[in-house]
């Protein structure tokens, strides 16, 4: 429907009281059982209703539009006006009300509850919101104390917000003087090291990536200024990799660490934890590459001798895992052969059929297939990996000119 729109409807009793009808109460007459009902209805207006959060359990309930278009990021400097109140209506806080000046908060810096700094990130100046905030994003599995009442475990807990106003971080952009960039930089990259230190990964993943933004494009830098930046950027990076390393986040961390390779080449943190990375993604010798590398460069290091060991322990362990896998499979199809023969087998002088075609051509019992099909298995990925890609691309003809 459209705003002040009126319209008619008919309701059938599935869909109204069924077949128990209602009784009469508070004046309003009883509906008898099955009953087909006819409504008048007129959407006089809505409120929007956002979920916010990766698991979409935050709700947001707009009470009065904010003004333009603009956000707080990260980092921003908010002024807020706020109640907080406990499911039977118990007000537990109050902030910037009967002549309070508003409360002022960071964002994304732990200062309030996950729930209530999510919403506040996704309101326009001006706006006015209800927001219903859930036990895992509000005060978890603790009783917690608060101005004007306790707040109990496990309470999902409700807020009246009002985004009075809010200052962002500047951008690179707005940043004219290389200096001032560097030092933003540098900055940015001790803020991330208190929070990895915290381990908050997540939030010193953001921090030294805004570090980056204010060094990734260095055209406008003199040579003084490359060199002050230089190690700089490639300690964002290391610790951006070791931050997306604790998130599982492999293939990110793998990039960042050849993006240090590219400026040194013989960074051994780099070399490592590119090994770890590919360890995770189970590319065992490209692992083997970067840490024979690494000892190359450092013999001693103690970092990457522990983790050549936990390679070669992890390698034993998947070929352990597809030996046993693969033999389980090679057992069954010779269980599924043997049960085939005795069952079609019409006296003691007959030979049982083999299941396998290619029996004959190594064993009576087929067992030397099993070394082709280890040979065969990664010629066939190969191959399917290949159809994938040709498939996904689209290409339906092959310009051999240059091949």
């Amino acid at each position: 429907m459209k705003k002040n729109e009126k319209a008619l409807l008919t309701v059938k009793p599935q869909y109204g009281f069924g077949e128990q009808g209602r009784p009469a109460s508070r004046g309003e007459a009883a509906v008898p059982p099955n009953a087909m009902l006819q409504i008048d209805l007129q959407l006089v207006s809505w409120k929007t209703v956002t979920e916010i959060g990766n698991d979409k359990t935050i709700l947001k309930k707009i009470l009065q539009e904010g003004e333009g278009y603009d956000r707080p990021k990260d980092c921003s400097t908010v002024k807020v006006k706020l109640i907080g109140k406990l499911d039977d209506g118990t007000m537990f806080v109050k902030k910037g009300h009967d002549g309070e000046e508003p409360f002022e908060f960071k964002t994304d810096e732990d200062q309030v509850i996950e729930g209530l700094d999510k919403a506040v990130l996704s309101m326009k100046k001006g706006e006015v919101a209800f927001v219903t905030i859930p036990p895992e994003h509000a005060f978890g599995s603790d009783e917690t104390k608060q101005d004007l009442a306790v707040v109990p475990p496990n309470t999902t807990v409700y807020y009246d917000v009002e985004l009075v106003s809010f200052d962002k971080e500047k951008e690179s952009w707005e940043l004219k003087d290389n200096a001032e960039k560097i030092e933003a930089a540098a900055k940015k990259k001790d803020e991330g090291n208190v929070w990895f230190k915290m381990g908050k990964y997540a939030r010193a993943s953001k921090r030294y990536g805004k570090a980056l933004d204010f060094i990734e494009y260095e055209s406008s830098f003199n040579e003084e200024e490359k060199q002050l930046s230089k190690p700089l950027k490639v300690s964002c990076k290391l610790n951006k990799a070791a931050c997306k390393l604790k998130l599982k986040d492999y293939k990110e961390a793998k990039n960042l660490c050849t993006e240090v390779l590219e400026i040194d080449s013989t960074n051994v943190k780099a070399l490592y934890r590119r090994a770890q990375a590919h360890m995770h993604l189970v590319d065992f010798d490209l692992a083997e590459v970067d840490i024979k590398r690494a000892l190359e460069i450092d013999p001693e290091n103690r970092d990457v001798k522990m983790g050549y060991r936990r390679l070669k322990e992890k390698v034993k362990e998947y070929e352990r895992r597809d030996a046993k896998f693969y033999g389980n499979m090679i057992n069954k199809l010779s269980k599924l052969e043997d049960d085939e023969g005795c069952g079609s087998s019409q006296g003691p002088s007959k030979k049982p059929r083999s299941l396998w075609p290619l029996a004959p051509f190594f064993t009576t019992d087929g067992s030397k297939l099993w070394l082709v099909l280890r040979l065969l298995i990664p010629v066939m990925i190969l191959v399917a990996l290949c159809v994938a890609y040709y498939v996904q691309s689209g290409v339906h003809e092959i310009d051999c000119v240059n091949c």
